[in-house]
This record gives structure tokens, C-alpha cells and sequence, in this order.
């Protein structure tokens, strides 16, 4: 069942449209990320959810209602906003109350909703503080919190995490996660940081200039993306791309030549379609090894080695441009040419000139 429903939806700014034709399906109880880098319409797409945007075209539903011309106070949406869009001489108990105030609710069922709420968020203690005296994860709680006590039908969230510090903001992924679960809310989550997707999302939805390049679990973007932006996009450090100049088929194997001469023979058909070959940094790795296809690159030299404590990654460049590749333990610093790496064949991915993902046989 979907929650929110999103048909043939686009947005105009004058002459110039920044959605297109979005069609999207966002199921009740779960949460849904909006990753995509800046500028690819997911803000703008979660505030025409909000109604906080008009809609050019298209339909949105919610809860199975049409919501175009509701305005954002009735569409059953509550928002939290990357600045926490508290108000700054008002205290958090009142912070709390406000939406419930506006609704009409009895004094009496208010102070109960917000000491309920307070508690979940364990923010309790802070009640009588003004936002000023806040740390940025209080501020976030308390906002959460003025969203969860209108018991909306979505919550929506834009970007929530981007003011707080690393470490708070594995803390606040924790919590999200938590509420999410014990509330069965539907979440629209809204973000350009690929960790924040993988780790809290049911769904991705990848956008890209206004489009959806695709969407599903974290997994099946992760391992199967439908095209080489989404195979990029996601993964850090981000999927090493050699460009293909042809490729030939014998006896069960294919020989691949890159572009700058490299050649690579694989015991996978290589679809004759690819022009370029897609593999994971922690998918390379330094040498040649007996089961594995070989990667002697005619021109090479190290870049240098990022260390990581209990990993490192290494850097290289080629005529093609830059790879890097997991390693155990570094080699040592300095250039080297001809350098030798390996990958399993399952670990590669193929990209026809479209840019669309192409499978191999066998």
C-alpha cells in the first residue's frame, strides 16, 4: 500500500523545468531516501509533497487523497527542516505544544502530549530550556519532536543531519531508525550523503537532473545499479570506471581492450555492447593472482596511499584517469609503471554507450 503517491509530477521555474515527469510510490511504514547530489530536484520534490511548492503538473496523493490544491496545514505531512525551524523565544515545552495549540487541542491533553513526547525523545529535562541553549542534537530532537506530536500521516525530513557533527550524526541515525520502528512511520527522507541513505533506508530513490535514475533497497542499488551515474554515485571511494574500446569473443572467454591498450581476458562473456567496465575499490586488488583476471595497465603510476587505520586505500593513475584499489598493507611510497592488479570476474559490471547497465553470460 502506498502511503504517497506521486503521478507524472513535474515543476517549472519560468521556462526552465527542474522535475520530470516523476512517478513515484512511497510505501506506508517505511522509509523512503531521496539521494541525489545538489540541484537534482529532491528538495524540491519533498516540498510539493509538503505543498510547501506548487505543482506544475501531475497528481500527489496521500493517504489515498488527492492533495494538489489542500493547503500544507491539512495534507496530514509534518516537516523537519535542516535549520531545525524552531522558534527561538518560545521554550521547548512550547516549541512541543505549538502545533498541538493551533489544532485546538485542550490545555490538559497538551501538557500529557508534550511530557509523552519529551519522553520518547528523551528531551524531558529540557522542556523549560529556549532552543538558544540547545546543542544541535537537542535541537534536532526537539524538532522531531513538534513533527511527531501532530501524529501525521507522513513525516518528512530535508536534509536533517547536514549542521551536526560526525559523530552526533551517527547518534541521530540511530534515533531516527528507532522512532521509525516503534512509531511504523512512513518517513520521506531527503539527502545528498550516501551513508545517511544506506544505513536508514528501506528504499533508495536516486535522482539526477530531475529524473529517477532508479530506485530500491540499499542493496539492490549498492550491488546492482541500472546505470553508470548510480554505480558512481554510490560507494566510497567511489567505483573505478575503464573505458572499452572492444570487445572480442573465444572459445567461452572474451578479451577486452581498453582504451589505452590494456588488455583484459575474461572466463564471463562480456557483453559486446559495453563500453565501459565498472569495478569496486574493494573489488582491485594489488598483484596478480592465479584466479583472477589480471589488470597490467601499460601505464601506471602511484599516486599515493590513504590510510584508514584498519584498511588503506590506494591510488593510481592511468592514461584513462584515476583508480583506486583496498589494500592490507600498502606497498611502499613511490611511482611504479605496468602496474599489476586483480579482480574476480563476478566483482566487474558492464556499461553500454548509454550508459546503461548490460549483463554478462556465464
Amino acid at each position: 500500500m502506498s502511503e504517497v503517491l506521486v503521478e507524472k509530477v513535474y515543476k517549472k521555474y519560468g521556462l526552465t523545468e527542474v522535475l520530470h515527469g516523476i512517478d513515484l510510490e512511497i510505501p506506508k511504514g517505511q522509509l523512503t531516501v531521496l539521494l541525489g547530489p545538489s540541484g537534482c530536484g529532491k528538495s524540491t520534490l519533498l516540498r510539493m509533497i509538503a505543498g510547501l511548492e506548487d505543482i506544475s503538473g501531475g497528481t500527489i496523493r496521500i493517504a489515498g487523497r488527492k492533495v494538489n490544491d489542500i493547503d500544507p496545514s491539512n495534507r496530514g505531512c509534518a516537516m523537519v527542516f535542516q535549520n531545525y525551524a524552531l522558534y527561538p523565544h518560545q521554550t521547548v515545552r512550547k516549541n512541543l505544544a505549538f502545533p498541538l495549540k493551533m489544532a485546538g487541542v485542550p490545555k490538559s491533553e497538551i501538557e500529557r502530549q508534550v511530557q509523552a513526547t519529551a519522553a520518547v525523545l528523551h528531551i524531558d529535562m529540557l522542556l523549560d530550556r529556549l532552543p538558544r541553549d540547545l546543542s544541535g542534537g537537542q535541537r534536532q530532537r526537539v524538532a522531531m519532536g513538534r513533527a511527531m506530536i501532530r501524529n501525521p500521516d507522513v513525516f518528512l525530513f530535508d536534509e536533517p543531519l547536514s549542521n551536526l557533527d560526525a559523530e552526533l550524526r551517527v547518534k541521530m541515525r540511530l534515533e531516527i531508525s528507532r522512532l521509525q520502528a516503534d512509531l511504523n512511520a512512513t518517513v520521506v527522507f531527503v539527502t545528498h550523503d550516501q551513508v545517511e541513505a544506506m544505513t536508514l533506508a528501506h528504499r533508495i530513490v536516486v535522482m539526477r537532473d530531475g529524473h529517477i535514475e532508479q530506485a530500491g533497497t540499499p542493496l539492490e542499488v549498492y550491488n546492482a545499479p541500472q546505470t553508470k551515474f548510480v554505480a558512481g554515485f554510490l560507494g566510497s571511494p567511489a567505483m573505478n570506471f575503464l573505458p572499452v574500446g572492444d570487445v572480442s569473443q573465444d572459445g567461452g572467454q572474451s578479451k577486452v581492450t581498453l582504451t589505452d591498450g590494456t588488455i583484459l581476458v575474461s572466463p564471463i562473456l562480456v557483453p559486446q555492447a559495453t563500453r565501459t567496465i565498472g569495478i569496486r575499490p574493494q573489488a582491485l586488488s594489488a598483484g596478480r593472482h592465479a584466479d583472477q583476471i589480471q589488470i597490467d595497465l601499460k601505464q601506471a603510476n602511484e599516486l599515493g596511499v590513504e590510510h584508514l587505520g584498519d584498511r588503506a586505500f590506494r591510488y593510481v593513475s592511468a592514461p584513462f584517469g584515476e583508480l583506486s584499489l583496498l589494500v592490507e598493507e600498502p606497498a611502499g611510497a613511490g611511482s611504479q609503471s605496468d602496474l599489476a592488479m586483480s579482480v574476480h570476474a563476478k566483482d566487474m559490471q558492464f556499461f553500454d554507450a548509454d550508459d546503461r547497465a548490460v549483463e554478462a553470460a556465464g
